[in-house]
């Protein structure tokens, strides 16, 4: 099977109106740009009617030549009793400069008797009118027939004369919405083969997820003859979301033998699901299929004994095809098979013995009882398998930080920290402000060494967290501080962990710079010494 599944992204519109969900106009363009270049086949930029916004975004989109992909303005049927070619939100669409538009009209007879308090003959001559309209001024039409599950289940007469009206007045698709995400697969896949067999022209399938299967009725509606589907980017939209194409498009392409974009957009799907979240300012899930961190990690290490003779019998697709990767998690549950996966995941060329690997993995379990993880810290990880090999350096080490706050009356508090640093032998002593101690610290570290190791100056802290491990603890209960840093576009992580928060974010600060010297090569300093290599930080 090789048919053609077209995709709709409803991101810039219907993503927005979830919960926490806001685009800048700016921030619309660069998704649309990135929809593009996937392989989208129309892109729902928004309702131009209704917001100066999405107006603003049509405007900014005309000036851009796109690979593919569609433009769709979003809007509704004429209103009752009021001519198609009289309605503003129809000349709106008109206006948009779109090439295509997908106008949604009522299929189910209560909504229309009870929630447009109008006639069902009217509501057929509503959408007949305004589909024959938007086709008389040369506009590709996509039909919404708003809960249609619901209209059919409860009037499948009306539900279908509905979307016979909208046919014959010319419509390019009929897209059928489960509106309320109630309807189960079974029931969309019975509902799609009757009324494909019913039309000549093209179906669609926009499912919501109030019910939890809202990529299962997809999969469903496609089986039984629909050829679109309507969603979103992390199925990001209204209460519990849109349909994620995130997770639609591999299910079809890989595992169905549909064609929804070509083998190389499909290993930008893992990009682009992060590219959308970042734009949105929304935390991933580390499990979400597919794409999630986690979706490829293997912790057990029978496991991981296994995955690493053949994927297949813990993998379900190979993560590559997606531009995923595999992850192999090294804690209290690793055996020699995970910490040897890890090095070679980690491109750590270390020849071990079997007596040496169970020690550094005791090492590891001893340092997780304790409260460290590592699961998400792979770089302070890297640096103990590197630090238990011999490989690492010393570059520099502390010899003491002090740290002063200070709360006058009528200002907020002020931090200086102050630290004696010792590099290729020489003592660096400095001092630096910041907000809050954490940052006060980080900004005297890179004062001391920026001038040996001039890399660091494009270090940056990008998260920054901490949990308390034992609650009856209270004040005096031990912390784990996670800190994540970047540089060029890479990202890694670091633990510390101490009874003291001070001291558990220097260490996760100090492994922060460590790893950021060995992945840059660090072995020579730079002015302020002649030469120099590196290893631990002797904690205070």
């Amino acid at each position: 099977m090789n048919s053609k599944v077209y995709l709709y992204d409803t991101t810039l519109r219907d993503g927005t109106q979830g919960e926490g969900i806001s685009l800048s106009v700016e921030d619309k363009i660069k998704i649309a740009l990135r929809l593009d270049q996937f392989g989208i086949d129309f892109i729902e930029g928004g309702w131009p009617g209704s917001n100066p916004k999405d107006m603003a975004f049509f405007e900014r989109i005309r000036e851009i030549s796109l690979q593919h992909a569609k433009v769709t303005a979003f809007g509704s049927t004429c209103r009752p009793n009021v001519a198609a070619a009289d309605d503003d939100n129809l000349q709106a669409l008109i206006l948009s400069g779109a090439s295509a538009a997908a106008i949604f009209g009522k299929s189910w007879d209560l909504h229309v008797t009870d929630a447009l308090k109008t006639t069902l003959e009217e509501n057929v001559r509503m959408v007949a009118d305004s589909v024959a309209f938007l086709k008389e001024n040369g506009l590709t039409t996509l039909f919404l027939a708003e809960h249609f599950f619901d209209g059919y289940k409860a009037n499948p007469r009306y539900a279908l004369r509905v979307l016979e009206a909208a046919e014959e007045a010319g419509a390019d698709w009929i897209v059928l919405c489960d509106t309320n995400g109630g309807t189960l697969p079974h029931e969309v896949y019975d509902i799609v083969k009757t009324t494909v067999v019913h039309l000549r022209t093209p179906v669609g399938i926009h499912p919501h997820n109030d019910s939890g299967v809202a990529v299962a009725n997809a999969l469903a509606a496609i089986q039984a003859g629909a050829q679109q589907v309507q969603g979103t980017i992390n199925g990001i939209g209204e209460r519990c979301g849109n349909v994620n194409l995130i997770s639609v498009v591999p299910n079809l392409q890989l595992k169905l033998g549909y064609q929804c974009v070509s083998s190389d957009q499909l290993q930008e799907l893992t990009q682009l699901s992060r590219y959308v979240a970042e734009i949105a300012n929304m935390t991933m899930p580390n499990n979400q299929p597919f794409v999630g961190y986690s979706a490829f990690a293997h912790k057990g290490g029978i496991h991981v004994s296994a995955v690493m003779r053949d994927p297949k019998t813990y993998e379900h697709i190979e993560p590559e095809n997606i531009g995923n990767k595999r992850r192999v998690l090294v804690s209290e549950l690793a055996g020699q098979s995970n910490l040897l996966a890890k090095m070679e995941e980690l491109e750590i060329d270390l020849s071990l013995d079997r007596e040496k690997a169970r020690e550094i993995i005791t090492h590891i379990k001893e340092r997780e009882f304790q409260g460290y993880q590592y699961e998400g810290a792979e770089a302070s990880l890297t640096l103990m398998l590197l630090e238990a090999s011999g490989k690492l350096k010393n570059l520099f080490k502390l010899d003491s930080f002090k740290i002063m706050l200070e709360k006058a009356a009528v200002q907020s508090i002020t931090s200086e920290a102050t630290v004696k640093l010792r590099v290729n032998g020489e003592s660096v002593h400095t001092a630096a402000d910041g907000n809050g101690p954490v940052n006060a610290l980080d900004n005297a570290m890179r004062k001391a060494l920026e001038g040996y190791y001039p890399c660091i100056a494009k270090m940056q802290l990008e998260d920054y967290k901490v949990r308390v491990l034992d609650e009856n603890g209270a004040t005096a209960a031990k912390v784990r501080v996670l800190i994540e840093s970047s540089s060029n576009g890479e990202k890694w992580s670091t633990v510390g962990v101490s009874t003291n928060v001070i001291e558990a974010s220097w260490e996760a600060l100090a492994d922060s710079i460590r790893y950021l010297l060995w992945k840059e090569g660090c072995e020579e300093v730079g002015s302020l010494a002649s030469s120099g290599t590196r290893v631990g930080i002797v904690n205070h």
